[in-house]
């Protein structure tokens, strides 16, 4: 077996990397507080650990993918934490999609430490980061990206160094705008073309051909159609994004209108019940719109 790498977060994500890590010959030793995730991975051919600390014990390189900041901050410096015990941990690969002030600063803690930490959040559905497919934004020391080009490798084809700590943070947020906009813009379409009388069939093929083509189609244009909304990516942690990127967006004097409609249509979904499905389940809200719900 190769490098014991760590890996806090075993949802939907974190799973999909730790398949790729034990593929590539890597020892996986993780932490989740499901058991269902724990199991998940000792059936996968990895190792669980009865704590993050424990974690911190085995692997000098350490993958988070957790829900939000406050989480991260939790598992690194909490009483039970990554860095409570004899911890070994010299770099940190935060896949987290966070607060970028608080990466930062939270880089700057762990760098008086000795310990690297890169805000590296993956742009892609869990399918597409199991695919190696999702890209990876990554900020903070540019030679402990460079040191850590090896382990990004196996788990995304392309990855971008955006600048220093929060970078990555940052562009994940920017991007996560216009991701959920295509998609969302996506099921409005479909369901307008539904409501005209189309084949939703045909009218999805033809989009591949038109200038109103985004990915959205191809990633979640069919799942809509089929109303498969097992999750790769929930409405939920969507619209925990949103949150964060409207803060941002306050921050700087910028409005979002778009933005903050979507945000709207998402919280009507997640009042509906929908927050656990996938974010293709955003069809859903927009049919009971037509119907004035």
């Amino acid at each position: 077996m190769g490098e014991s790498i760590g890996l806090i977060g075993i949802g939907l994500v974190g799973a999909a990397l730790a398949e790729n890590l034990l593929a590539a010959g890597f020892d996986v030793v993780g932490f989740a507080r499901s058991a269902a995730s724990r199991d998940a991975l000792t059936r996968r051919g990895g190792h669980v650990t009865p704590s993050a600390a424990a974690v911190g014990e085995a692997a000098e390189r350490v993958i988070l993918s957790l829900p939000d900041t406050a989480a991260v901050e939790a598992v690194v410096l909490g009483p039970c934490g990554l860095l409570a015990g004899a911890s070994r941990v010299r770099l940190i690969l935060d896949t987290t999609t966070g607060d970028p002030e608080h990466s930062a600063a939270l880089a700057t803690r762990l760098a008086q430490r000795g310990i690297h930490l890169l805000d590296a959040p993956l742009s892609g559905s869990s399918q597409q980061i199991r695919e190696r497919k999702g890209v990876f934004l990554i900020g903070g020391d540019r030679g402990a990206y460079e040191g850590c080009r090896d382990l990004i490798r196996v788990l995304a084809e392309r990855h971008f160094h955006l600048g220093g700590p929060g970078a990555g943070s940052r562009a994940k947020l920017a991007s996560n705008l216009i991701l959920g906009l295509n998609r969302v813009a996506l099921a409005e379409g479909l369901v307008f073309a539904e409501r005209l009388g189309l084949d939703l069939a045909a009218f999805l093929a033809l989009l591949r051909d038109t200038p109103a083509y985004s990915r959205a189609v191809d990633v979640k244009g069919q799942r809509m159609l089929q109303g498969d909304f097992t999750p790769q990516s929930k409405i939920s942690q969507h619209h925990k994004d949103l949150r964060i990127i409207l803060e941002y967006a306050d921050r700087v004097g910028q409005d979002l209108p778009l933005t903050r409609v979507h945000q709207e249509i998402l919280a009507r979904g997640m009042a509906a019940g929908d927050g656990d499905l996938d974010t293709s389940a955003v069809i859903r809200q927009l049919r009971r719109l037509t119907r004035g719900g």
